[in-house]
């Protein structure tokens, strides 16, 4: 048995790392890549999606495949390979052709594929090598290093965009190629994943074990859905409330902040980076919070927080001179942030630790799944609300589902911390 290590899961947070870069650069810089070509907007929006699609048909796959797979390296560093350099090369080409929209788009798809690959292993990695226990503090270290990258995109991608378009996507590139190769050069897979002499199953064997694949998947799913307290269906429906409600603040505050609030879509922003501030700091301290209080009362009191806090941002304009508001929800969204982890890094501890140690990537899977499918249909819900009722229907309508998926984790009566792996 591996022995727990709080420097390794700071290791195998890099590959998280890696993935919090590429994504922040991609989200900032290709939509308008896209637009130079006179797109319309929608398309531009599901071009953005396309991740967010792949990951709801391949991650739980993925994970599936990637339990039953054994090499002579484990199971979830082959993923890592096989997905981590092509998608640092297709990303490094996308600002390189840019003024021709069909390469680009090819290499946008390739590069969206190639993330696919390994994301669910690189996130199963962290369960299989931290005892249940652990795992809420594991987790708050891995969002930690993911907070770091996006921060680091963010600010220094800035500056390399300032002096070439091309320089932030390179170095994204590089950066992701070097995390991904420390996490497969200095964090060991547990023993009794790998088999000796090289011999691994998804050679000769790859057709029996992608049909096994999905095979295990529906097994998965059925048991689920006949289990008698139905917890993972309703801790994956609360997963699923709670993105929607969230994605919604994330996506349509700086419009919010300019057409309601009239104080410009950069101000809008730049409150936003309060709330990712506040997550960076408390993440770590969340996932202790997790472990000592238990993870469904610690989610539960971030969703009750974020509650009362999106109430409080959405009557402080209506009840204070704008300028005034605008100091007051910084407060307000940077607590929002420190509730926000709270809830996000004790949920992937909770999903994984109502499996056994042989279906972590499954149940990581399952996870990614919930939460991009609210990714996908949350925005366009959330819009159709502004369209029918005005920006004003924003909060109202994140207040609803946040409280929604409150109320479905009562339900969740499994996944609480145990002893051991």
């Amino acid at each position: 048995m591996q022995k727990f290590s709080y420097g390794k899961i700071f290791l195998l947070g890099f590959g998280f790392f890696g993935i919090s870069v590429i994504w922040s650069i991609y989200n900032s810089y290709v939509p308008v890549f896209l637009k130079e070509h006179a797109l319309p907007s929608w398309l531009v929006g599901f071009i953005m999606t396309i991740d967010n699609i792949f990951a709801v048909v391949l991650l739980p796959y993925i994970g599936v495949l990637s339990d039953l797979t054994r090499t002579r390296l484990g199971r979830r560093k082959p993923y890592i390979l096989a997905g981590a350099p092509p998608a640092a090369l297709t990303f490094a080409l996308i600002p390189l052709l840019r003024g021709e929209l069909i390469p680009m788009m090819i290499v946008i798809l390739l590069m969206n594929l190639s993330m696919a690959l390994f994301r669910s292993p690189v996130i199963a990695f962290m369960p299989d090598v931290t005892p249940s226990e652990y795992r809420s503090q594991a987790n708050g270290i891995i969002n930690f290093m993911g907070g770091v990258g996006s921060l680091l995109a963010f600010f220094a991608g800035s500056w390399l965009y300032r002096l070439n378009p091309t320089y932030p996507f390179i170095a994204s590139a590089v950066l992701l190629a070097a995390s991904s190769f420390l996490v497969i050069v200095l964090v060991d897979e547990p023993e009794e994943f790998k088999v000796k002499g090289g011999k691994s199953n998804i050679g000769g064997e790859l057709g029996r074990l992608f049909r096994r694949s999905f095979a295990d998947l529906g097994g998965t799913l059925s048991a689920a859905y006949s289990d008698p307290d139905k917890s993972l269906l309703f801790m994956l429906a609360s997963i699923f409330l709670w993105f929607v409600g969230y994605n919604a603040i994330e996506t349509f505050f700086t419009s919010y902040a300019k057409w309601y609030m009239g104080i410009g879509e950069a101000t809008g922003a730049f409150l936003l980076g309060f709330v990712a501030l506040g997550f960076l700091i408390f993440s770590l301290p969340a996932g202790f919070i997790g472990a000592k209080l238990g993870r469904r009362k610690t989610m539960t009191l971030g969703l009750l927080l974020i509650l009362v806090l999106l109430f409080l941002a959405m009557q402080l304009p209506e009840i204070l001179p704008v300028e005034v508001a605008v100091l007051y929800i910084q407060g307000v969204f940077l607590l929002l942030g420190f509730s926000w982890a709270l809830v996000n890094v004790n949920s992937l501890p909770t999903v994984v630790d109502m499996t056994s140690r042989e279906k972590l990537g499954t149940y990581t899977g399952l996870y990614y799944f919930a939460s991009q499918t609210a990714a996908i249909t949350g925005p366009p819900i959330a819009g159709l609300f502004i369209d029918l009722l005005g920006y004003g229907a924003l909060f109202p309508f994140s207040l609803i589902f946040l409280a929604l998926s409150a109320v479905t984790l009562q339900f969740v009566k499994r996944g609480e911390a145990r002893r051991g792996f």
